[in-house]
């Protein structure tokens, strides 16, 4: 069965998006985009929220025709621009992108029925809101979470919409130069 990853950048404090739901408080450099772009190899498939889904959609596609791009960046844009993407939201009628499927209802069984399929992971990309929803339907195998060297004080908090207690069995670790910290839990 695929599994379904959670990829979030944290604070220290452990939100998900600061108060204006911006993410400028993220780090992201040369030595981490290698090692993101080992995560993807075994992903063909990422799941956005709305918000996630229309950032990623806008900018994403033109990464390619920016000369100010850079030579990681572009490898994501391509990878991006490949992969299959399935959006949950209730509030979209249709969805545009390349490869792109909208899921409107019955989310647990729409992304049980997605497990069950033959292929490799499923990706949530930051989309928090959605991770939540995906925690009270017990939907989440796996968390891959980058701590960024920055307490906000205030947000939109991760962990804060899980109701029961979750062993994790710690799977990676790694710490960059910049301070991010990377984390890999599975369900133990």
């Amino acid at each position: 069965m695929r599994k379904v990853i959670s990829l979030m950048h944290l604070s220290l404090d452990g939100f998900a998006a600061a108060p204006d739901e911006g993410l400028d408080w993220t780090v992201m450099d040369d030595e981490m985009y290698p090692f993101t772009t080992k995560l993807f190899a075994d992903v063909d498939t990422a799941i956005y929220g709305r918000k996630t889904y229309e950032g990623m959609r806008d900018y994403w596609p033109t990464v390619p025709g920016n000369p100010e791009s850079t030579p990681d960046e572009r490898v994501h844009a391509e990878w991006v621009e490949h992969v299959a993407k399935v959006v949950c939201s209730t509030t979209l009628q249709q969805v545009d992108w390349t490869n792109s499927r909208l899921i409107k209802s019955d989310l647990a069984g729409e992304i049980n029925t997605l497990k069950r399929q033959p292929g490799k992971s499923l990706m949530i990309f930051g989309s928090p809101r959605l991770v939540h929803a995906f925690m009270e339907h017990d939907l989440i195998d796996e968390y891959r979470l980058f701590i960024d060297p920055v307490l906000l004080g205030a947000g939109l908090s991760f962990f804060n919409h899980s109701s029961e207690r979750t062993r994790l069995t710690l799977i990676e670790s790694k710490t960059f130069r910049n301070g991010v910290v990377h984390v890999a839990y599975e369900r133990a």
